[in-house]
């Protein structure tokens, strides 16, 4: 069950998440003994922000693109690991999905500020289209809380929502590895949704009360079952039900029981599919108070 975390490419655009999030992405290389990339996505109509606006295309791009080197070294400071800066212009999700091909990367970590509505729209729909297009595991940091300990890097405690589909499948994958990894607590969370068996359970009480028994048994064995038995040497299973809605329920989970890391998996499909899919991770991401590590098949294509 182990999943090798190699390279890892951290995307920023040099905000206060972002930054935080470049801060775990060292962290987690420091801890892995993987190789960083620390991509920055030059947006030349907005390049006001490297500096003095400047009216030559060619030069403001230098400009920019210098600016963002500095930046970065200025960022990883003198910590000991190997690590590259990639500075690069064009479409910021699209160009970091295809350097992370490019690079074969296991990882990538990108900040959000975790807004809503229509701000939500505008600010953070980068790292939502990131989560559908890249070919590897994304790992968003909300908001400037990395999580990240003066005394060191470790994870305690992981999540993982399991509702048994081939996504959350390659999400128990990669938080079992992650939980081997750093010896940590793994807690496998399933949520069940009793509204959307309103029209085929019987409303009396005590049939009502027989079936959630039964049903509960049921998943919680399945729960024990998705961890091999070797994994548990090196990490210990904590199996939990939960009723509710799937982001809701997963949010308030980890707030509870102070979790480091969230592991849910995504399809990744069409548009259509995908509102009305991928909606739970969407709010998940808006509302979880730790990091949140999507995973989706690598056959599945971009949108």
């Amino acid at each position: 069950m182990r999943v090798p975390i190699q390279k890892i490419l951290c995307a920023t655009d040099f905000s206060d998440c972002s930054v935080a999030a470049v801060r775990y992405g060292i962290a987690l290389a420091t801890e892995l003994n993987a190789f960083l990339y620390v991509c920055h996505v030059v947006d030349v109509p907005f390049a006001g922000m490297y500096g003095e606006a400047n009216p030559d295309p060619v030069q403001l791009e230098r400009r920019s693109m210098a600016f963002a080197r500095d930046q970065m070294q200025e960022l990883i400071g003198d910590v000991k690991l190997k690590w590259e800066p990639i500075v690069t212009i064009g479409h910021t999700a699209d160009e970091i999905a295809r350097i992370g091909i490019e690079k074969r990367v296991d990882l990538v970590i990108s900040g959000t500020h975790g807004r809503s509505g229509i701000r939500r729209f505008l600010l953070g729909s980068v790292t939502e289209r990131l989560m559908r297009v890249v070919a590897c595991p994304l790992l968003v940091i909300r908001g400037s809380d990395g999580r990240i300990e003066k005394s060191g890097f470790r994870l305690k405690r992981i999540l993982v929502g399991c509702d048994f589909s081939p996504f959350s499948g390659l999400a128990v994958q990669h938080a079992v590895s992650l939980a081997q990894e750093f010896e940590a607590e793994l807690h496998l969370v399933h949520v069940l949704e009793w509204s959307a068996y309103r029209d085929v359970i019987p409303t009396g009480q005590d049939v009502l009360e027989d079936i959630r028994s039964d049903v509960a048994v049921q998943m919680r064995g399945k729960l024990e079952q998705m961890v091999p038995s070797e994994a548990r040497n090196w990490c210990r299973p904590v199996i939990s039900l939960a009723a509710g809605r799937p982001d809701e329920e997963l949010a308030k989970y980890a707030l509870v029981n102070d979790v480091d890391l969230i592991a849910v998996g995504v399809r990744g499909r069409g548009l259509v599919e995908t509102l009305f899919v991928g909606s739970n991770t969407d709010r998940l991401l808006r509302q979880s108070p730790c990091p949140v590590l999507s995973v989706r098949p690598l056959e599945d294509e971009a949108l």
